[in-house]
This record gives structure tokens, sequence and C-alpha cells, in this order.
């Protein structure tokens, strides 16, 4: 976690002064200090004085603070991309996506999105009817009645067309085998 994330959560009141000290590794004096010079001056009182300049192009923390207000006062039950929207058609606020994203995963009012997972490639569908049948049974509380029933399906690979429906009290060898046979019947040997 960056520390901006880290003071805009203390600002927004997510996490405690104290607690923001204890993430970011500084003692507890050394945080008052950074508070008050936040408070102050806003992220321009926590540059490095021996480095030199700010950027230009940073964002005033009076508009930092309004955004954040609007976010959790009025837009709440917004995603990200309408909220941005609103900030432009209905405040005048321009800012770019990529910092209110920022801005509001770091005051911890929007959960950061998790990454994607491993990519798995597709299994291409077999050729022709009848090479491969998908047989699943699912457990599901199919009517109002509280009672849970299997539902039994079999279906063709190549097609997705259903040779076979029915809903039993517990799937078991002899439900399956009882679906196998009605296909062999009605569709011949796969």
């Amino acid at each position: 976690m960056k520390i901006q994330e880290v003071l805009l959560r203390a600002r927004a009141k997510k996490i405690t002064w104290w607690q923001a000290a204890e993430i970011i590794g500084v003692s507890a004096r050394t945080m008052r200090r950074w508070r008050e010079r936040l408070e102050l001056h806003g992220y321009d009182g926590l540059t490095d004085r021996r480095k030199g300049l700010v950027s230009p192009k940073r964002v005033p923390l009076e508009m930092c603070e309004t955004v954040l207000g609007l976010y959790r006062e009025r837009y709440y039950d917004l995603n990200m991309r309408h909220f941005h929207e609103k900030l432009q058609e209905e405040h005048g606020i321009e800012l770019s996506y990529t910092w209110v994203q920022k801005a509001l995963q770091g005051a911890g009012l929007v959960a950061k999105r998790s990454k994607r997972g491993t990519h798995r490639r597709r299994r291409p569908r077999r050729p022709m009817p009848g090479m491969l049948l998908h047989i699943d049974g699912s457990q599901h509380g199919w009517f109002q009645n509280g009672q849970r029933y299997d539902l039994i399906v079999i279906l063709d690979d190549a097609t997705s067309e259903i040779y076979y429906a029915q809903l039993v009290e517990e799937e078991s060898t002899r439900t399956v085998m009882a679906g196998l046979r009605e296909v062999i019947e009605s569709q011949g040997l796969f």
C-alpha cells in the first residue's frame, strides 16, 4: 500500500491515524507532524523539501476532499464509471477516470478489483454429434415444497442438444444408467 493510500484512508476515517503510522512504519510523533502539514498545506506539505518542486499537475487537497465527500455522502451507490460521469456532468470536475479510481480505492471507499486468474484454453467441441456426451447431476430445491431433488441431464458436446433430463430423489448409478439406456434407445450407440 502506498503512503498516499494510507493517508487517504486515515482522512476518510477508515483507519485511525495511529494505525496509519503503524502501517507506514513511522512513529506516532512523525504521523502527528505529517497530519498537521497535510491539514495546513495539503499533500504539498508532505513533499521532501530537499528534493525540489512538486508536480504542477497535482490535484489540490480541497478538490480531493470534495470528490471523496461527494462519493461518501451522495453517490455511494454508483460504480466508478457512473460516478466519474456525474463529477463531469453535474459538478464540472474534470479529473481523469484513473485519478478518481485511485483516490476512491486509496480511501477505502471502493474495493480494488481482484487480478484475473490464469488463462485457460477452451477445449474445442467435438465435430460430430454422439462423440462425447456430458452427464451431470445437480441437487437443488426445484419446487417450493422444501425437498431437494437431483436433476440428471445428458447432453451432446457437439450440438448442446439435451438427450435426457429427469428429476430423481437422489443421483445414483442406477439413475444414471437408466438415463444412458434411454439415450441409447432413442439416439442409438454413441
